[in-house]
């Protein structure tokens, strides 16, 4: 772990505005959403089939479509965030609308009584992969590290001169030097000796990460599958995801003693982050019916290449009382008012299903079903995930991100996420319930982050109509680092928060 934080550190202080291995792990790591129906049984849809959901999971179960359906499928997140900051308890909320796969199915059955197809089926659906609407807020007191100290590791490790200090880090170390959090240290007759923090880490400061993010990934599927005799269904899915992502980040460190003599008040950095993305992917699959009530699904997710740009700005304010006084700098001064830019590609981890699921009762008539068991496995390759950089010509560039891809490899796993459900059917109503492990994507045994999810639902069907209502509580564990130093222990706050999900699917049939 201590290895591969200083990676990470080294990394970071490369280049001011970066990519870290945080950014791959946004477009990987996310609990099943899909419509009511599937979350209610723990997003079990590899081998089930029939319901819209399918076209993001296994799109072989848009096979068992004979009619044509419209679907929506509105929701609200609940975010519940707990967390631990060196002893400090935090908890805020963070509720935010949202919504599961929604669109068309147009199920067809076979022309011709001598084909081989039974029937096919061809769905144009959105779905939200991952939610980004959330505020995650914490602060503690700290006399072992400072925010400050990666500014100096920065300038110490490049062998910067002043020049150097003032203009070539715009988003953080030219910002510290320029407000006189960092300084120079002079040595024999007046050079320079290097550079030093003013915050006095030895008495302590109170920190402080209040970070509002928005947005989401989103995923737009054309699918298609086909029939055969009932027995075996195959389909496929072009996949477009879309991203949006942005983080309002303000970071505050405060002396903690309040020593109107030690050359130190308190700093604050802020800094504004955009990221927009748009790619392309696949996803395959395949259901057989090895016996009446059996079916076992397979399905496979392509790596998604997504091209993203990114936009930066950040600020510093501090106030060294004597020594500076109030002092600030932003990234738009020294960038002609410009954000800074960076555009790049990335191929997202691929993904793999396998799943069985008993069906009691007559299957071809669902209104003779009378309930199902379900389960998926699924392994995501979370080291997989690669970045890239567009100009081939930025030799600096490609370099780096040649690193960044490295310490994925080091940083994260492949792991296994676990999925369970059923149903019970009372003609015309249906009662749900679920439950989905997904297991850490980091390597390290040191960092403690997983998701269990446990959901219960009910549905209603009749007449060509249907409507599913689905309440899934999430218990969550994770880190936030608010920064990586590489020459001393990094610190996090421990995330043991919730969330809650409240997902309504309306549907009819036509």
């Amino acid at each position: 772990m201590k290895k591969i934080l200083l990676l990470l550190s080294s990394l970071i202080s490369i280049h001011a505005f970066a990519q870290l291995p945080e950014d791959a792990l946004r477009s990987a790591w996310f609990t099943q959403n899909g419509s009511a129906r599937s979350i209610a049984v723990g997003g079990v849809m590899a081998s089930l089939g029939g319901d819209i959901s399918a076209a993001h999971v296994n799109p072989a179960g848009l096979g068992l479509y004979k009619t044509r359906e419209v679907v929506i499928s509105p929701g609200l997140f609940l975010n519940n965030n707990k967390l631990n900051y060196r002893g400090t308890d935090s908890a805020n909320h963070a509720n935010n609308m949202a919504y599961g796969t929604s669109g068309i199915v147009l199920g067809t059955p076979a022309r011709y009584k001598d084909s081989k197809w039974t029937s096919s089926a061809f769905s144009f659906t959105v779905n939200e992969l991952a939610s980004y609407n959330n505020h995650i807020q914490f602060s503690g007191f700290n006399n072992m590290s400072s925010f400050s100290e990666q500014y100096l590791e920065e300038l110490v490790r490049d062998r910067a001169d002043t020049n150097a200090a003032l203009s070539n880090y715009i988003f953080g170390s030219s910002l510290a030097f320029r407000t006189f959090l960092i300084d120079t240290l002079t040595g024999p007759g007046g050079t320079i000796a290097g550079y030093k923090s003013m915050v006095p880490i030895s008495t302590g400061v109170m920190q402080s990460y209040d970070a509002t993010t928005r947005g989401g990934y989103h995923e737009v599927a054309l699918g298609f599958a086909g029939n055969m005799a009932d027995k075996l269904y195959l389909g496929a899915s072009v996949t477009i995801p879309i991203v949006s992502y942005s983080r309002d980040l303000v970071y505050t460190e405060k002396d903690a003693i309040n020593d109107p003599n030690n050359n130190f008040s308190y700093f604050t950095y802020k800094e504004s982050f955009t990221s927009t993305g748009y790619g392309v992917g696949m996803k395959l699959g395949m259901i057989y019916k090895p016996k009446e009530f059996w079916r076992v699904g397979f399905a496979f997710h392509t790596p998604q290449f997504i091209s993203f740009t990114d936009e930066i700005r950040s600020s510093i304010e501090a106030n060294t009382e004597s020594y500076a006084g109030l002092r600030k700098e932003t990234s738009d001064n020294l960038n002609s008012g410009n954000p800074g830019t960076r555009k790049y590609d990335l191929l997202t981890p691929w993904r793999a299903i396998a799943s069985a699921s008993y069906v009691f009762r007559q299957v071809e008539n669902t209104h003779k079903q009378r309930a199902f068991l379900s389960a998926d496995i699924e392994y995501v390759n979370y080291r997989g995930a690669r970045f890239s950089i567009q100009d081939k010509n930025d030799a600096t560039g490609k370099a780096y991100l040649q690193q960044v891809n490295s310490t994925l490899k080091d940083y994260y796993k492949g792991n296994v996420n676990i999925k369970l459900g059923g149903e019970l059917k009372f003609d015309p109503w249906m009662f749900r319930l679920g439950g989905a492990y997904y297991g850490s994507p980091y390597a390290s045994s040191d960092i403690k982050a997983d998701r269990l999810v446990l959901s219960s639902g009910v549905g209603y069907r009749n007449h060509g109509i249907f409507i599913d209502l689905t309440y899934a509580y999430t218990f969550v564990k994770d880190a936030v680092f608010p920064y990586y130093l590489a020459d001393k222990p990094n610190t996090f706050a421990e995330e043991n928060g919730n969330k809650g999900t409240v997902l309504l699917t309306f549907g009819f049939k036509f």
